[in-house]
C-alpha cells in the first residue's frame, strides 16, 4: 500500500492549491480535508467529542463524505453522499487511523495527498498520522508571516486566531495577533518533524512554488519518488481538474477552503515578499513582527 503524502502548514499557506496540484499527478490522488486525525474514533467526528462546535463539526465532515462518495461511489451526488454516511456509520467505532488506511487501500497504488490544516495545531494529531502511516512523507509548506497573517485576519474576522488562542494581552487591552498563530503552529510542525526520518520530510516555501511551479513541483516529485517528466508536471498545473476542486452536493458542499473552491485554476505569479522589519498591516499601533517570529521566518529563508 502506497504511503500517503501529508502537507503540514498553518491555514492560508497555499495548502489548498498545492494539495490539488500534487493530487493531479498521474501517480497520486489529492484528497479533500478529511480532518480524521482531529479525533480518536470516527464517531467523534459526528458526536462532537474531542471536536469543534456543532456547526464547524458538520463542515469538518464534508471532506470525508465527498472523498468516500467519489472513491467508493464513483461520483459526488446527494445519493452517493448518503451512501458515504452509511459507510461511515458502519465504521463509527473504528479509530480514525484505520479509517484513513481503508481509504488509502482503496486508491492504491495511487499516493494519497492530504492537507487538513487542523492537524498542525496539535503535535498529538500529527503523531496520529505517523502512527497510522510510519512510512508517510511530510511536506512542510511555509508562507511569509506577514502575508499569511494578513490572509488569516481576512477570513471570518480572524477566527483561526481565536481557535488557537493567539491573543496579545497587555495591561489594559487584549487583541487577536495572527503572528502568534503563525509562530506557534510552525513550531508544532518543527517539533513533530523531529520524530520523522530526514529523508521523509521536506520544507518548501509556497511563494517559490507559485513563482516557478514546474521547477519546484518536480523537486517535490523526485523527493516523493514520483515521476518528474513533463507530462506529469503538466498534469499538476491543472488543479481545477480535481473532482474536489468545486463545491460539492448541498449535503457536503465544502471539504476545502471556499476561496479555492470558487476559483481553483492556477495562475502562475510571483508573490510579493514583504520585509520583516516594517509595521504590519493588521495592527493600528505601528508595531511590527515579534523578534521570535522574525527569527523563525529567517530560518525559513525569508529576509
Amino acid at each position: 500500500m502506497a504511503a500517503p503524502l501529508f502537507l503540514l502548514a498553518p491555514p492560508r499557506s497555499y495548502t489548498s492549491l498545492v494539495n490539488a496540484m500534487l493530487g493531479q499527478h498521474p501517480q497520486a490522488f489529492g484528497l479533500p480535508e478529511l480532518c480524521l486525525f482531529n479525533v480518536d474514533k470516527l464517531v467523534h467526528l459526528w458526536s462532537g467529542v474531542q471536536g469543534e462546535n456543532a456547526e464547524r463539526g458538520a463542515m469538518a465532515r464534508h471532506g470525508l463524505l465527498r472523498a468516500v462518495a467519489e472513491i467508493f461511489g464513483g461520483e459526488q451526488t446527494a445519493e452517493t453522499v448518503d451512501m458515504a454516511r452509511c459507510w461511515a456509520s458502519m465504521r463509527e467505532e473504528w479509530d480514525t487511523g484505520r479509517v484513513f488506511q481503508d481509504i488509502v487501500a482503496r486508491i492504491d497504488p495511487l499516493v494519497a495527498v492530504e492537507k487538513s490544516p487542523s492537524y498542525a495545531i496539535s503535535v498529538t494529531r500529527m503523531r496520529g498520522l505517523l502512527r497510522a502511516f510510519p512510512d508517510a512523507r511530510f511536506l512542510h509548506l511555509v508562507r511569509h508571516p506577514v502575508a499569511q497573517s494578513k490572509s488569516v485576519m481576512a477570513i471570518n474576522e480572524g477566527a483561526f486566531c481565536m481557535k488557537v488562542q493567539a491573543f496579545e494581552i497587555g495591561e489594559d487591552y487584549a487583541m487577536l495577533e495572527p503572528q502568534i498563530a503563525w509562530h506557534d503552529v510552525n513550531l508544532n510542525i518543527l517539533d513533530f518533524l523531529e520524530e520523522v526520518a530526514p529523508e521523509r520530510q521536506l520544507r518548501m516555501r509556497g511563494e517559490d512554488i507559485m513563482g516557478d511551479p514546474q521547477r519546484y513541483l518536480a523537486d517535490i516529485c523526485r523527493w516523493a519518488g514520483l515521476r518528474d517528466d513533463p507530462e506529469a508536471v503538466e498534469a499538476m498545473m491543472h488543479p481545477e481538474e480535481s473532482p474536489f476542486a468545486c463545491f460539492g452536493p448541498i449535503s457536503a458542499m465544502f471539504g476545502n477552503d471556499p476561496n479555492f473552491l470558487s476559483g481553483p485554476t492556477f495562475r502562475p505569479h510571483k508573490p510579493k515578499i514583504p520585509p520583516l522589519n516594517k509595521p504590519v498591516p493588521w495592527r493600528q499601533d505601528g508595531k511590527g513582527l515579534y523578534p521570535a517570529v522574525i527569527d523563525l521566518a529567517k530560518e525559513f529563508g525569508y529576509e
